[in-house]
């Protein structure tokens, strides 16, 4: 959980740097006088190298040990950020943007990875969004940072964006070497559980679950590549990533747009990631402990979709009305997606099939990230009609798709002869 949120702050913090003491004159834009175009297609980049790297990364953490793959993406990542502390222009910006996708890729996809070689298929709900939740606990923790920072700025002649980044980076670094040395990979290996605990844990995920040494198999590979039910999942990765990219990157921008400016405007983006926290968690535990993930996800994507369409037909003077809405928005939008994780990881039986078919569900739904990066625009302040309209397309499709899906798992159900293993609802 907290190597997640130090990863998402080392992301998102862009979004606070785009803004903080605008006021003044002494934002990240401002300073280097980046473009909105040019902002944004270094945010773009950001997510080609995220999606690009995603499945290598994923299959090098089960080669290398995730103790020391993570622990070499954590030193990597932290290190960019760092110099993103230093950059002077756009092409600078965009360089390091893109090194910091391609080592951050592989952290979520073997993180959600790693649950299938722990727990039982209707206990990962709960621990994915623990892990989930702490995106939005980045972003809460992001603003409340930034809002102090921002009173760093001048200090050793150094705009206060600059410290957010070198403040941000440093942690990453120094944490990689306990990663390096304490991170548990798989329960047959892990040195702290006694030979008594290794056997429970083992025997529990028989029948259920993969094990950490067994082998990927080109069979086992193909199969899951041409497994079409895989590639709904897919789609709905691929709907649910619009609105998190663009609520994870305008945050600080929309709530500039809600009438709060310079140092207030990073305050007053913590309470709707502070919500997300409290209802992404809820709606993980009612999934795993009434077996009900399609229909969490479901509701939660509804809703979503309900509350953007609301923020983008209110008045812009709406303030208090638009912050309502936006807090809901985001609270559901986050909690749709551990059910949905839960519910892939639940219903793949083979060890390749976890291997891939995970950091494919993450990247190929990452293009949506893509697109969520571009429908807040800046000349439709403070309103953003596109942004609010688009997010609610994709959260209202994906309501309708994870509807289908159950439908077509039910049926698979209603086929199976006595003994065999049930589909994941």
């Amino acid at each position: 959980m907290f190597i997640y949120l130090i990863c998402f702050l080392d992301r998102s913090n862009i979004g606070n740097a785009k803004v903080l003491n605008s006021d003044v004159n002494s934002s990240l834009q401002q300073t280097t006088h980046i473009s909105n175009p040019d902002f944004n297609t270094a945010l773009m980049v950001f997510l080609v190298s995220y999606i690009l790297f995603e499945t290598p990364s994923n299959y090098l953490l089960k080669k290398f040990r995730p103790s020391h793959w993570i622990a070499f993406l954590m030193l990597g990542w932290g290190s960019v950020t760092l110099c993103l502390g230093a950059v002077r222009n756009s092409a600078q910006l965009m360089a390091l943007r893109f090194l910091l996708g391609m080592f951050e890729a592989g952290l979520f996809p073997g993180l959600i990875y790693l649950l299938t070689f722990w727990y039982r298929p209707e206990e990962r709900a709960l621990r994915a969004a623990l892990i989930v939740a702490c995106a939005t606990l980045g972003g809460a923790f992001g603003g409340a940072i930034a809002f102090g920072i921002g009173r760093l700025n001048g200090v050793q002649g150094l705009q206060a964006w600059r410290w957010l980044f070198f403040i941000e980076g440093a942690p990453s670094c120094v944490l990689a070497v306990l990663v390096f040395f304490f991170f548990p990979d798989y329960p047959e290996i892990a040195q702290w559980l006694s030979p008594t605990e290794r056997d429970i844990v083992i025997g529990r995920l028989k029948g259920v679950a993969s094990l950490g040494h067994d082998k990927i198999t080109w069979k086992d590979t193909k199969e899951t590549l041409v497994e079409w039910r895989l590639y709904v999942h897919y789609m709905l990765m691929f709907c649910i990533s619009v609105p998190f990219s663009s609520i994870s990157l305008f945050t600080p921008t929309i709530v500039a747009g809600l009438g709060y400016h310079g140092l207030d405007a990073q305050l007053f983006t913590v309470p709707p990631y502070a919500i997300a926290f409290v209802v992404t968690v809820t709606v993980a535990w009612l999934g795993d402990k009434h077996e009900a993930r399609s229909w969490c996800s479901a509701t939660s994507l509804f809703i979503a979709g309900v509350c953007f369409i609301v923020e983008g037909a209110l008045q812009p003077t709406s303030f208090k009305s638009r912050y309502i809405a936006l807090c809901i928005a985001v609270s559901f939008s986050f909690s749709s997606i551990p059910p949905l994780l839960s519910w892939l990881t639940g219903n793949l039986r083979t060890t390749a099939s976890a291997t891939l078919s995970v950091p494919l569900n993450v990247s190929l739904g990452s293009i949506g990230q893509i697109l969520g990066v571009y429908i807040y625009k800046a000349s439709e302040s403070p309103g953003y009609p596109t942004g609010h309209y688009t997010n609610a397309g994709f959260a209202l499709l994906g309501s309708i798709l994870v509807l289908c899906l159950r439908m077509i798992y039910v049926r698979r159900n209603s086929r199976l002869e006595v003994g065999e293993r049930r589909w994941h609802l």
